[in-house]
């Protein structure tokens, strides 16, 4: 028989939470994400509206596309206000929980067509690009651009479902590789483009607006909106407006940029608006001038193609510079069908964190971790708009308009309420402001709130299909949401009050955990509970993340050799703590590794970890039933009891909740 061996005091489980693992990015791959759903709408926004308002089209979308800046404006200054953001929690906090539930419902509209309109785009140009290449082959084959584009669309769809459900993440790095193909093709294109007007002339668009079938919708036969100017100019800006798709992405992916947030938002806004101000504007103009009108009618639904087909020189050459941009395209345009689902996916869970989404739709898979549930019910959504469309782009741009506005309405009429509700000095703030007492009037987002009024009304009556479907689509979600919200037990809990979902990804032991820790220096957070985040907040305030790996972990107290249960499982008051150790994360814009481990001593949780990770600097919090020197003393215990001596100095760090510190060598 074998002898009984001692039992020794060890870390018995780790658990890593693999969904707050935060990975925090540049501006130039945030702002590489929002263009992949913003500059993608140059591919189909100048023929969805020429067909619209006819060849006046150019001016309307120059106009709009420079409205872009005020809007992006009103996000910058609503994300610093809110890391997690958006059109949600900005309106919930300014106009309610009931009218925050109308405005997200709205947006879900429009984040659900928006993979619709890309990748039926993406279809159509891939269409055109056959036809013309087929008989050059001696091909006698002619597709069918609507019902190719219908195949296409469904086939993308369900690529990115999948991808989704597998949880394999939106990375900004091939985002930002897309983003820098597109503007090689947009420097070619408008450099070919230039050489051809040189070469042949140029010639501007007409002001005046001819209004195409069916672009008045309700008001078709009332003369006196063709004899109103204003009215007119208010509907073919109606028509435009969906060139601004993808803004709220901004707020989305803001909780992702790096330190100095702030700084790096407003960085990204410009690279934001110029970009996609140049690409879809001038391209838009550079159509209608070289483009013939007899042939620019047949490329209305790719329209980009038909600029590429018609520009000066060889037909070889411009059949190889169509092919580039329709392949450039079809990228961005299926890269934007990936971010509406993971865009919704994410408003969705802002909707949950406030406890008005059931758990049932947050329930994360069983294999792999993901919230399953709403992206099938995303996707779903959206693949039957494909079918509904049958492959007519101008006719999901029609409806898609209707959700992008009404959101933009919401979300600046919730700015301008917050600034009278809310008189906190704001990191940054649209401009025009008026001074009037200790109130910054605004007036510069009064302005852009009547502009987008204005606007959201005349498309009500004027853009019948949009009106109905959108109505009809707000009334759904806004339905579920009521509905879930009454069954919803999680209600009673604070209003401000929100539980992380994680993913965990069970160890055997810390060495496993540990193997990404890579950053030169290494620092460990040890939190007890949510009361002592304290600690966590001041090692974020002064750590240099560049270079130090910052390990935050929490040890549970296992009962007996082993800890008994589902380690997979935490419970609320571990849900608080390391919910607040995300949102602390996001709020400073650095990385952190967040570990919850099972030992029969805290301490010596501690200490290991400490010395398997080769910690320079242990973090703790002040105790309120012990004095430092004690904590100290437990701490440099256990440190010995590991029994690994260190190569480097180990200093403890103790903060107190006013700020200060007591220091202490530990080897």
């Amino acid at each position: 028989m074998d002898p009984i061996k001692k039992p020794s005091r060890r870390v018995s489980d780790v658990v890593v939470l693999t969904t707050a693992m935060l990975t925090f990015i540049s501006f130039w791959r945030a702002g590489a994400i929002v263009l992949c759903d913003l500059a993608s709408t140059a591919w189909y926004v100048g023929g969805i509206t020429e067909q619209a308002i006819g060849k006046a089209a150019p001016w309307f979308i120059l106009a709009v596309m420079s409205f872009s800046a005020c809007m992006i404006a009103v996000y910058v200054e609503s994300s610093a206000m809110f890391v997690r953001g958006g059109v949600y929690k900005v309106v919930r906090r300014a106009m309610g929980s009931t009218l925050a539930k109308i405005a997200v419902s709205a947006l879900m509209f429009d984040y659900v067509l928006t993979g619709p309109i890309s990748s039926v785009s993406a279809g159509q140009y891939l269409a055109g690009l056959l036809n013309e290449v087929f008989p050059l082959l001696r091909i006698g084959w002619h597709v069918s651009p609507n019902l190719f584009s219908v195949a296409f669309a469904l086939s993308v769809t369900l690529y990115f479902w999948r991808q989704n459900i597998l949880g394999i993440e939106e990375s900004s790095e091939k985002s930002l590789f897309i983003v820098k193909l597109t503007a090689v093709m947009g420097v070619l294109l408008l450099g070919w483009s230039a050489y051809t007007i040189h070469a042949r002339g140029f010639s501007w668009p007409p002001l005046n607006v001819t209004f195409g079938k069916n672009a008045l919708g309700w008001l078709e036969g009332a003369d006196w909106v063709r004899t109103i100017g204003a009215v007119g100019l208010l509907v073919g800006l109606g028509h435009a407006f969906l060139g601004m798709s993808g803004l709220e992405t901004l707020a989305q992916v803001y909780r992702e940029m790096e330190a100095p947030k702030l700084k790096n938002l407003k960085k990204a806004a410009v690279f934001i608006f110029l970009f996609a101000f140049i690409l879809t504007t001038a391209s838009s103009f550079l159509a209608t001038s070289i483009i013939p009108d007899a042939d620019r009618v047949r490329y209305l639904d790719n329209l980009l193609g038909g600029l590429a087909m018609f520009q000066e020189g060889p037909r070889y050459a411009r059949l190889l510079l169509q092919t580039f941009v329709v392949v450039v395209g079809a990228m961005i345009l299926s890269g934007a069908v990936n971010t509406s689902i993971v865009g919704a996916n994410s408003v969705l869970g802002r909707v949950a964190e406030d406890g008005i989404l059931a758990d049932w739709f947050r329930w994360l898979h069983p294999k792999y971790g993901t919230t399953h549930r709403t992206i099938n019910l995303v996707a779903g959504l959206q693949v039957a708009a494909i079918l509904i469309s049958r492959g007519d782009v101008y006719f999901l741009g029609e409806a898609y308009a209707f959700g992008l506005l009404w959101s933009f309405v919401f979300l600046t009429a919730s700015g301008v309420i917050l600034r009278f509700k809310d008189r906190a000095p704001r990191e940054w703030m649209v401009p025009l402001n008026i001074p009037v007492g200790p109130l910054r009037f605004p007036a510069g987002m009064i302005l852009i709130l009547l502009v987008l009024l204005a606007a959201a009304t005349t498309n009500l009556f004027t853009k019948n299909v949009a009106t109905v479907w959108g109505g009809m689509f707000t009334l759904f979600f806004y339905g579920i949401f009521k509905f879930s919200e009454k069954l919803n037990e999680r209600r009673q809990r604070e209003a401000e009050e929100h539980r992380e979902k994680v993913n965990f990804l069970p160890h055997e032991s810390l060495q496993g955990v540990l193997d990404d820790v890579e950053r030169p220096r290494k620092m460990l957070v040890a939190l007890r509970d949510p009361i002592h985040m304290f600690a966590l907040r001041k090692a974020l305030e002064t750590v240099d993340a560049d270079t130090t790996e910052i390990v935050v972990l929490h040890a549970r107290r296992a009962a007996g050799l082993r800890l008994g249960g589902e380690m997979g499982r935490m419970s609320p008051e571990e849900e608080r703590l390391f919910t607040q150790v995300i949102d602390l994360a996001e709020k400073h814009g650095k990385k952190v590794l967040p570990v919850l481990v099972a030992s029969t001593d805290p301490m010596l949780a501690v200490a290991q970890t400490a010395q398997a990770m080769g910690a320079e600097e242990v973090i703790l919090g002040a105790s309120n039933v012990m004095t430092a020197e004690t904590q100290i003393e437990r701490l440099a215990m256990a440190w010995g009891a590991v029994a690994q001596r260190s190569d480097h100095p180990v200093k403890v760090v103790i903060w107190r909740p006013d700020g200060g510190r007591a220091e202490f060598p530990l080897a």
